[in-house]
């Protein structure tokens, strides 16, 4: 794949009361692959500040590390049949997550990457949702496939 990708993340979340919040994000970012990972890198804007949030993506056939910098920092690591805690640091203070992952699926081509991962997140020791995200990244002048 080349350098230069167009990066599509979609995150969804379950909720106790059978609702659904969707969120997805559509942004230009690198891709690399080194040492048997895969590297994502993309700038992520949230509205109502100008400074960015810096991800850095690794991705390995049944894992995902997320590092964010800047107005949101943070390590999050999503690893088939592990729970993690990390503390997600915001513009309005820390809250500790855990990152409980059940399911990994990469999938590999010339022309795209595509990883889904399912989860159960919490905040400060409770249950929040039952969680999706789905990463997408794509050559920049290529289009996109839904599956």
């Amino acid at each position: 794949m080349e350098k230069d990708v167009m990066i599509f993340v979609r995150g969804m979340q379950f909720l106790e009361d059978s609702s659904q919040d969707e969120l997805e994000t559509v942004c230009q970012g690198e891709y690399y692959f080194r040492n048997g990972s895969h590297f994502l890198l993309y700038d992520e804007y949230m509205e109502g500040y100008r400074q960015p949030v810096r991800n850095c993506l690794q991705i390995k056939e049944n894992a995902l590390t997320v590092i964010k910098k800047g107005l949101i920092d943070a390590q999050m690591y999503f690893v088939e049949g592990k729970k993690y805690l990390t503390s997600y640091q915001t513009p309005f203070g820390a809250v500790w997550i855990g990152l409980d992952t059940q399911k990994i699926c990469l999938t590999d081509t010339a022309e795209r990457l595509c990883l889904e991962v399912e989860y159960m997140l919490e905040a400060n020791h409770q249950f929040v949702s039952d969680c999706r995200i789905r990463i997408e990244a794509r050559p920049k002048d290529g289009e996109r496939i839904r599956l």
